[in-house]
């Protein structure tokens, strides 16, 4: 098996049996054999069933339907696992890009890169989903120093050793490059064109907004802090304690030259309790490094290329 099609089917999806002859005949041309992985969230079963006469046709698919609703991130963790290729990739369940920037997925996996991204350029799709878009990424640039344009596209080619190495869960398949980025793997995001069909304007509720942000901060540690939690915990530990000095200091001057007296202070409270919160805070960050410190040996974020020996 040259190719594996995994394509997660669990917020929205078109006509999955056109979403797979389109692109089928084009990795006809591209590789001498591939599979298509359609794993169901809970609810997708009926829009499954034209999938069923193409595969009683004998047609490489496989459907994977899963027991109750799971999220993006565990349905693509299921089809990574059932992918018997060692190339992947992954499409969504509706047209979101043109079934012709599979030639350049495949183009820049032949090149060697390990993952490649595809950003939709130019963008035809309303204004409010440009503006969320450049948002988020500039954020993320701000907070990682990466720069990714669209890292919510789902067209994507992946080499199995990739999500051997990278863990997915919660909603961190969005942050896929970042997480293979920081374990070492050659990335590499190009331009696709987007398809007609994916203009549908994406506002989504106040929560889903508050869970993309701490989605965002837990990358940014993760990314970040993983091996070096002191440096987290201890800065913010250092900045409450320096507060809290501060104003106790502040006080205790007033105090020594007969400025105010301490009682019914609110402020005296606050100064105490800023110390003892970043003393906590740092105390955190200290617990942390011991835990790394004890399992370091185990822990691996980096990647082998190559290997070169002699011949015996």
């Amino acid at each position: 098996m040259a190719v594996s099609v995994v394509v997660p089917v669990t917020e929205r999806c078109d006509a999955l049996d056109q979403i797979y002859c389109v692109h089928a005949d084009i990795l006809r041309s591209l590789v001498p054999s591939f599979e298509f992985i359609f794993v169901l969230d809970e609810g997708f079963e009926k829009a499954a069933q034209p999938l069923h006469g193409l595969v009683d046709k004998g047609e490489p698919i496989r459907i994977v339907p899963l027991q109750r609703h799971f999220g993006e991130a565990t349905v693509l963790m299921v089809g990574f696992q059932e992918a018997r290729a060692d190339v992947i990739i992954t499409l969504s369940a509706y047209f979101q890009t043109l079934p012709e920037g599979l030639h350049t997925v495949m183009s820049y996996l032949n090149k060697g890169y390990d993952l490649v991204v595809t950003r939709r350029y130019p963008r035809q799709d309303p204004w409010i989903n440009r503006l969320q878009n450049r948002v988020f990424h500039f954020a993320m640039r701000l907070l990682t120093g990466v720069q990714f344009y669209d890292m919510s596209c789902s067209l994507r080619g992946i080499r199995k050793h990739v999500v051997r190495e990278v863990n997915l869960y919660g909603d961190l398949h969005r942050f896929l490059p970042l997480l293979a980025y920081q374990r070492g793997f050659r990335v590499v995001e190009r331009d696709v064109a987007q398809h007609p069909a994916d203009l549908h304007s994406r506002m989504l509720r106040p929560g889903v907004y508050l869970r993309r942000i701490l989605d965002i901060i837990s990358v940014v540690f993760l990314f970040k802090f993983t091996k070096k939690p002191l440096r987290f915990f201890g800065l913010v530990g250092a900045g409450l304690f320096s507060g809290g000095l501060i104003i106790s200091l502040v006080l205790a001057i007033q105090k020594l030259f007969g400025l105010t007296g301490l009682t019914d202070r609110p402020l005296l409270i606050l100064g105490v309790l800023l110390m003892v919160l970043g003393v906590q805070t740092a105390s955190v960050g200290l617990l942390g490094e011991m835990i790394v410190f004890t399992h370091a040996r185990k822990m691996k974020d980096y990647t082998i290329k190559d290997l070169l020996k002699a011949k015996p």
